[in-house]
């Protein structure tokens, strides 16, 4: 049964509902449809599933975008409701022609709507009979027949080898197992050149073997003397001893008599660590960046480009006319050049197919329908729309303010804790000490916590920055738990009086199960004011499954009711990825969480913010 009809304009006025439904929908469905799909450019999608205490609902949309209209129908998922599609595309006709925009009340609806719903009802049923009338009875006939003879023709050549070969072989064949892995009890025809094939004068005996394999023979009589070979050279032990490279002495050059170039240690057996104070130099991210408004011109030239397909198709003097007069409504037919076009640009940029994809769905149905205005061209007016929705997409929903947040968590005389987690090799340590040292050029009081006790030499290098950055460092060491240490850390934090704790975790891939529920227990049992995803902007494909799954394992493997996700990302490496931007892209529209900083180099003050203007411009060009 249909649960709720909604009709609502894109600002959110709401014109009508139905009064005849009225069941009160559990939880807040429509919200989260709007919060979840609309404004997050997933308006591509055929349906939209909510989960509620006691309920399950299937959400199901459509638009009118030249009035900029929103159709919702909602209902029981288990049901699978055959008309509902139908019904939408119904209402939304009827709708469409008594719409006024200066209207706000359509009660005279209700009845067309009873009579659009029963409509949509009988056509359903209609659907659903003529396929029960239509279901392939002879075919099942015909498939029984042709076993029977396959039964008839096997018990033929079973009699004619019993009678040549007596009765004991022929039971003897029964017990074995043929080639498909099948008993003779089920028999099954086999072709005679392959049952020739198998029996190349030996009989394979074993009852480990379900057939004889020709393949492995022909491997084995062809490589075998070749196995062998490889194996008695590989028993050859070298007895040479290994060599150790010289150094190269170019004929002018005096010899290098120094290749250690880590950190000097003193007689007592101490490294004498450089310091780095946070006066050194200003961190990235209190640095304004600035957009040339170069790219302006390629745009265009880009936008003259993708339309010379389009006039040589139709003509000068109709593309000419249509661009002066403007077209009726847009069709799909008319978006798929500029969209196909927009995609593989989007995919060259490092964005995920699968993302890529969507996006493109989703501007597709936010456009169809609509009048094209004049002098305006179909693949224009298609990057205009795909601009606005990837500034929508990358546009933090939440303050991502870290200082203000720290501020208010000092105000309450806790630290604020900052869990680092990513796949291996991203450069979460590395990143860490650079966030450190942004938060002490703001007079923040920050204290590390070593909580890789996977790795080996981890907490060694974040001692190392702790110690050029004058900072203190919570350790326990190696094979301890991270989420115990976690704890402990930030006990010590709170009795020392420090503002900010930073948590270091192991690298770990997001299908490593063990790993991943160590990484829930600590996030879990410590509650961080702030969980980081720390990834790379080199990953393209990757950083769906990557994202995904890092939040699907911390959803599933936490014992709390309402788990804690993923809330921001760090992207690292962005220096190495000149125009490739898309894996930004990519992170935040399959978490939903903001990038709130940037990786860009290799010292401490290489981290900023993500200029979202500039990637868009960046992933359009």
């Amino acid at each position: 049964m249909l649960e709720q009809l909604l009709i609502f304009t894109r600002g959110g006025l709401i014109l009508w509902t139905c009064k005849e439904l009225g069941n009160a929908l559990k939880g807040s469905p429509i919200d989260t449809l709007i919060r979840s799909c609309l404004l997050e450019e997933r308006s591509g999608a055929a349906s939209y599933n909510y989960d509620a205490p006691g309920a399950s609902y299937t959400l199901k949309w459509t638009f009118h975008n030249e009035l900029g209209l929103v159709f919702v129908a909602v209902y029981q998922r288990i049901l699978h409701l055959l008309y509902v599609d139908d019904l939408l595309a119904l209402v939304r006709r009827e709708f469409s022609e008594i719409y006024d925009p200066k209207r706000t009340v359509y009660n005279d609806f209700d009845e067309t709507f009873r009579q659009l719903r029963m409509e949509a009802e009988a056509r359903a049923e209609e659907l659903k009979k003529s396929k029960q009338m239509v279901k392939p009875v002879n075919n099942s006939k015909k498939q029984g027949q042709a076993q029977k003879a396959g039964f008839d023709k096997g018990n033929k050549k079973r009699e004619g080898s019993s009678a040549g070969g007596g009765g004991d072989e022929n039971d003897e064949g029964k017990g074995r197992k043929l080639e498909n892995g099948h008993s003779n009890g089920n028999i099954f025809e086999i072709d005679e050149p392959r049952m020739t094939a198998a029996v190349n004068g030996k009989e394979n005996t074993s009852s480990n073997f379900s057939a004889f394999d020709v393949s492995k023979l022909q491997k084995r009589t062809k490589g075998g003397k070749k196995t062998d070979t490889v194996v008695n050279k590989g028993s050859k032990v070298d007895p040479k001893k290994k060599v150790t490279k010289k150094n190269r002495v170019w004929d002018d050059a005096p010899p290098e008599t120094k290749l250690d170039f880590t950190d000097p240690v003193d007689g007592n057996g101490n490294e004498n660590i450089e310091v780095v104070p946070a006066s050194q130099g200003e961190s990235m991210m209190d640095v304004e960046e600035i957009i040339s408004s170069d790219s302006e011109g390629e745009e265009d030239d880009n936008v003259q480009k993708d339309s010379k397909p389009e006039a040589t198709k139709k003509g000068w003097f109709s593309s000419m006319f249509q661009s002066i007069a403007g077209k009726a409504n847009l069709e799909k037919g008319d978006l798929e050049p500029a969209l196909k076009a927009l995609k593989d640009r989007l995919m060259t940029k490092n964005v995920a197919e699968e993302i890529a994809e969507k996006l493109c769905e989703s501007v597709a149905a936010s456009l169809e329908g609509k009048k094209l205005a004049s002098f305006t061209r179909v693949s224009s007016t298609v990057q205009a729309a795909m601009e606005e929705a990837l500034v929508r997409i990358l546009t933090p929903r939440r303050s991502i303010d870290i200082l203000r947040d720290v501020h208010a968590a000092k105000e309450q005389r806790k630290p604020y804790v900052v869990v680092f987690v990513g796949v291996n090799g991203v450069g979460k340590s590395t990143n860490l000490a650079k966030v450190a040292y942004w938060l002490l050029q703001h007079n923040v009081s920050v204290m590390m916590a070593a909580c890789d006790t996977f790795r080996s030499g981890a907490v060694e290098q974040l001692r190392t920055h702790a110690r050029r950055l004058q900072i203190p460092i919570f350790e326990k060491g190696y094979e301890k738990d991270p989420a115990i240490v976690a704890k402990e850390a930030i006990q010590e934090a709170t009795r020392n009086g420090s503002d900010v704790v930073l948590v270091d975790t192991a690298g770990r891939m997001q299908d490593n199960e063990p790993l991943m529920r160590a990484l829930s227990k600590l996030i879990y049992l410590n509650n961080p004011d702030l969980v980081l995803f720390v990834g790379e902007a080199l990953v393209g494909n990757d950083a769906v499954d990557q994202l995904s799954k890092f939040n699907q394992k911390l959803a599933d493997l936490s014992t709390s009711s309402t788990p804690r996700l993923i809330d921001g990302i760090l992207l690292t490496k962005f220096d190495t990825i000149d125009d490739k931007v898309g894996a930004a892209l990519s992170m935040v529209y399959i978490s939903g969480a903001p990038v709130m900083f940037v990786g860009c180099g290799q010292s401490y003050t290489d981290l900023k913010k993500l200029n979202v203007k500039s990637i868009v411009k960046t992933l359009l060009k």
